[in-house]
C-alpha cells in the first residue's frame, strides 16, 4: 500500500490546497488518502479509469469511470480512500477549498439563489446530477486543469491566478448541474401533467390547482404541455370528456345528466353545448339514432 496523500503538492495557501498525485510505477494496490472535515469542500477530478473511492464519512463506496468528477463535503473529520486494482494507475486532481472562503464567495445571505447554491454543496448534490450517474468532466474543465498546471509564475501572482481558475471551475459545476436540472424539469413535466390530468379529469380541476399539487409554476404548465402535445390543458380536458361521453351515450346505459356530470359537467346544459361543438350533434340525437 503506498500513501501519496502529501506527494503531487501543486500548491496552497491559507483558503486552497491543490494535489496532483500521479503513480506512474503501480504497484498491485494503488491507494491514496483523501482527508476531509468540515471546514473544506474537496473537488475531485478522477482522470485515470475504474477508481474505487469510499468516503468513511457515509459508509458509501463509488466506481469511477475516467474524467468525472465529485464536489464532496463531509460535515464531520473524515478520511476518504482512492484505489486501483490490477495495476491500474491512479491519476487525480484535488482542490480543496476552505468552507469559509466559499461561504465568502457565494454569500448566501445575499439572495436565494446563492443559499441554495451552498446548500447544495453542503448536500453533496452534486456528485451525483439528480443520484443518477457521476458527472463527467467537459472539455473547458480539462483546459483548466492544464493551466493550473502548467502555470510557472509564484507569490501573489500565482494565487490570484489559482483562485480565479477554481472560480470558473466552479461555475461550470453549478451551470452543469442547473443545465441537467432544466433538462429534465422540461421532459418530464409534460408526461407529469398528462398522467395527473388522464386520472382526473372527471373533476372540476383547473391549472392554477394543478400547479399547487405538482409542484410547478402554472405558466410553465400551460408552456411545456403545449409545447409538447400542441394543444393547451384545457382543450386535452374537454377532448377526454367528450370522448368518454360519447362512448357513455352509445352505450345507453346511463342519463344524459349522470353522464353530464361523470364527465366533469355540474351543469347539463354546458355539457349538451360543448358536446354539440364537438360532435356536431347533440347528446339526445346521437343517443337515438
Amino acid at each position: 500500500m503506498k500513501n501519496q496523500s502529501n506527494s503531487g503538492l501543486l500548491f496552497r495557501s491559507e483558503d486552497i490546497k491543490i494535489i496532483m498525485p500521479e503513480d506512474s510505477y503501480p504497484e498491485k494496490f494503488s491507494r491514496s488518502d483523501m482527508i476531509e472535515s468540515r471546514s473544506s469542500f474537496n473537488l475531485l477530478f478522477l482522470l485515470s479509469p475504474n477508481i474505487h473511492l469510499e468516503a468513511y464519512d457515509c459508509g458509501t463506496k463509488f466506481i469511477f469511470k475516467k474524467n468525472q468528477y465529485i464536489l464532496h463535503y463531509s460535515p464531520q473529520e473524515s478520511k476518504a480512500e482512492l484505489w486501483t486494482e490490477n495495476q491500474e494507475v491512479l491519476k487525480y486532481f484535488q482542490i480543496q477549498i476552505n468552507y469559509q472562503y466559499i461561504f465568502n464567495l457565494i454569500n448566501p445571505r445575499s439572495n436565494r439563489e446563492s443559499a441554495e447554491i451552498l446548500e447544495n454543496m453542503v448536500k453533496n448534490n452534486y456528485i451525483f446530477l439528480h443520484k443518477e450517474t457521476p458527472p463527467d468532466m467537459t472539455v473547458e474543465m480539462h483546459m483548466i486543469l492544464k493551466e493550473i498546471v502548467s502555470y510557472s509564475k509564484k507569490g501573489v501572482m500565482q494565487k490570484l491566478f489559482i483562485e480565479a481558475k477554481i472560480i470558473k471551475l466552479l461555475m461550470l459545476v453549478f451551470e452543469q448541474f442547473n443545465e441537467k436540472n432544466t433538462v429534465e424539469n422540461v421532459s418530464k413535466t409534460p408526461s407529469i401533467i398528462k398522467k395527473y390530468v388522464d386520472e382526473n379529469y372527471h373533476k372540476n380541476i383547473k391549472v392554477e390547482e394543478i400547479g399547487k399539487i405538482i409542484g410547478i409554476n402554472q405558466n410553465t404548465i400551460r408552456k411545456e404541455f403545449k409545447a409538447q402535445y400542441h394543444l393547451t390543458i384545457t382543450d386535452y380536458i374537454s377532448e377526454l370528456r367528450m370522448l368518454k361521453a360519447k362512448k357513455l351515450i352509445i352505450n345507453k346505459e346511463m342519463m344524459i345528466k349522470e353522464i353530464s356530470i361523470e364527465c366533469g359537467y355540474e351543469y347539463v346544459q354546458n355539457f349538451t353545448r360543448a358536446f354539440k361543438k364537438k360532435f356536431g350533434v347533440s347528446p339526445e340525437k346521437l343517443r337515438n339514432e
